[in-house]
């Protein structure tokens, strides 16, 4: 076993495996529903229930890695998304698929382990600027993922995704299983002296603070990312192409923000990163509403407006997370992953509120209302941990 902390190139590769686990094989979608001759809505269930598992799965992984170390729950987590990712390649039935699919889902292990070894080695200020380098090497896996899936899947077919799942699976696992050692060293002997410490945290409003945060401002990616097909093309005209670009906008945005993060984050205090970010994104939308309000309908004003959410999240999340990891230090598991599964619990809640009302208003006001709302929530949030810092100094 290495005695030695992970690279952050290996703590890049298990974060962008369980992104690129999600996106990668949505090009081929439609042609698993045609292998198996079911709707689209019925395959869709290899997203949604996918979603619903890794909410849940982060739940058990962070308590785990915390009794148990960081190391074993993630190997673990590997062999069981490597093994599921065998499954569906060769899988002949859609129960099978669809069941290999669900077990996908404890590729999540990376996500949550990777957060909680970041703040395992460093201080929280530190914690937030190595985060944020992470984010914005991974701010390309949404953007990459689709394109290299479709190329897949228009060479070899649907199957192609899932073999490279495997692969993936493969090769992260023996790179964790060589350069990732076990940063958790002060772990409780039984998870009934665990338990006993987990009203700390969940008690603690600074934790719910930070976490909330965080979830209204992934709440406001999400609800774009939805939204948005349904607005950009009735009123800007734009082919699939063209839709893409503007949904791989805020991405852009993410990573520049992410590197603003990586510089300065051990500058300033995690609270005036967080709320630095939630005020360009407030200013981004409030410029885009007006605009729109007063007759300026154009694409080049709506993508940069769209940017500046991207860039406000890589400005909050890196700072966002580390806070809430830093509450509770040797709870750092169990943190990331009740903050993660709160933040895809409430991306979903929030998907589904846009999807009702952009059904009725079908436009880029409303779409930019909705997200704007979100952002102002995450803002009185973000000063509500700034408060908090004041009252404890």
């Amino acid at each position: 076993m290495p005695q030695t902390a992970p690279s952050t190139a290996t703590l890049i590769l298990i974060s962008a495996l369980s992104i690129l686990s999600l996106n990668m094989f949505l090009p081929s979608l439609p042609a698993m529903a045609e292998a198996f001759d079911v709707s689209y809505a019925v395959i869709n269930v290899t997203v949604s229930g996918f979603f619903i598992v890794t909410a849940v799965l982060q739940l058990i992984i962070g308590p785990l890695s915390d009794r148990f170390g960081r190391r074993p729950i993630l190997l673990i987590g590997l062999i069981l998304f490597t093994i599921a990712s065998c499954i569906a390649t060769f899988a002949d039935h859609l129960a099978v698929l669809l069941a290999a699919r669900l077990v996908q889902g404890a590729v999540i292990v990376g996500s949550v382990i990777s957060r909680a070894v970041v703040r395992d080695l460093y201080p929280p200020q530190e914690a937030a600027g190595t985060l944020g380098q992470i984010g914005m090497v991974m701010a390309l896996a949404p953007m990459l993922g689709p394109l290299f899936g479709g190329v897949l899947d228009a060479v070899f077919g649907w199957r192609a995704s899932f073999a490279a799942f495997a692969i993936m699976g493969i090769g992260t696992l023996l790179l964790c299983w060589f350069d990732l050692g076990e940063t958790h060293t002060k772990r409780a002997p039984t998870f009934l002296a665990q338990f006993r410490t987990y009203p700390a945290l969940l008690g603690a409003p600074l934790f719910w603070a930070h976490s909330l945060c965080l979830t209204f401002a992934v709440g406001a990616f999400f609800v774009f990312l939805s939204g948005a097909p349904l607005v950009v093309q009735p009123v800007f005209g734009l082919g699939s192409a063209g839709i893409g670009a503007v949904l791989g906008s805020i991405t852009g945005g993410f990573a520049f923000g992410n590197f603003l993060s990586s510089r300065y984050a051990t500058r300033y205090r995690l609270s005036t990163m967080m709320i630095a970010g939630r005020l360009v994104a407030t200013g981004g939308m409030t410029v885009g509403i007006i605009g729109f309000a007063i007759g300026i309908e154009s694409l080049w004003l709506f993508i940069p407006c769209v940017m500046s959410v991207g860039l406000g999240n890589g400005l909050t999340l890196p700072a966002g997370n580390a806070g809430a990891l830093s509450v509770k230090p040797e709870l750092a598991g169990s943190a990331a992953g009740m903050s993660g599964s709160l933040q895809v619990a409430g991306g979903a809640l929030f998907t589904s509120i846009a999807g009702v009302i952009l059904a009725r208003f079908s436009s880029p006001t409303a779409l930019m209302g909705l997200m704007l709302a979100l952002i102002l929530a995450g803002l009185a949030m973000a000063l509500w941990v700034r408060i908090m810092e004041h009252a404890a100094d």
